[in-house]
């Protein structure tokens, strides 16, 4: 599943993942957004991997923001936009399923 959003003032994020037994999986954010330091992207991989597939923003969002040490800069980046980019990807995935706000 693919879900892409342009974060208002800031850059394009990109979600691309799998769900296996209602949790994500292969989950492999990209973008044009920055990063510091660079482990940050395998954090935020890492975080969102085994999430359940009928999360809210929120909760991702909480995830994303919990797994990063409080030095990480995000330039055009929020756990907020990955959260929606997230939802996107799954509810394009999920035909009719409108049960979740896109942003």
């Amino acid at each position: 599943m693919h879900g892409e959003y342009k974060m208002p003032g800031g850059k394009l994020v990109v979600i691309d993942l799998d769900v296996r037994d209602g949790r994500l999986a292969n989950v492999q954010l990209s973008g044009d957004f920055f990063l510091e330091p660079d482990s940050a992207l395998h954090a935020i991989n890492a975080a969102l991997q085994d999430q359940p597939e009928h999360a809210s923003e929120a909760q991702l969002a909480t995830v994303v923001n919990r797994a990063l040490p409080a030095d990480v800069m995000m330039y055009g980046l929020s756990p907020q936009a990955v959260a929606v980019a997230v939802r996107r990807a799954l509810n394009q995935g999920t035909r009719g399923h409108d049960a979740y706000r896109l942003a």
